[in-house]
């Protein structure tokens, strides 16, 4: 057990106790940087889909440039259907 103002976190298969504030900002900048690249992966992933159908010569994908609700869009919407 940790002192309450302290955090176990698992990093490469260790086990390090650091202050809460410092997990806090560690995981963030980790969701940060997950969230660009999954981002950038999806981009991505749009030309190759477009390429490939292209060299098929199949029309377009519709919808699939779509985005995907960031989480405050989630949460009015969730608000609005709540009524």
């Amino acid at each position: 057990p940790c002192p309450p103002e302290k955090a176990m976190v698992c990093f490469g298969g260790m086990f390090i106790e650091l202050p809460k504030a410092k997990t806090r900002e560690i995981l963030r900048q980790d969701q940060e940087e997950l969230d660009e690249e999954i981002n950038n992966l999806r981009k991505e992933l749009r030309v190759k889909v477009n390429r490939l159908y292209e060299a098929q010569g199949k029309p377009e994908l519709k919808g699939f440039n779509l985005n995907p609700m960031s989480a405050e869009e989630m949460k009015l919407i969730n608000r609005i259907l709540e009524g």
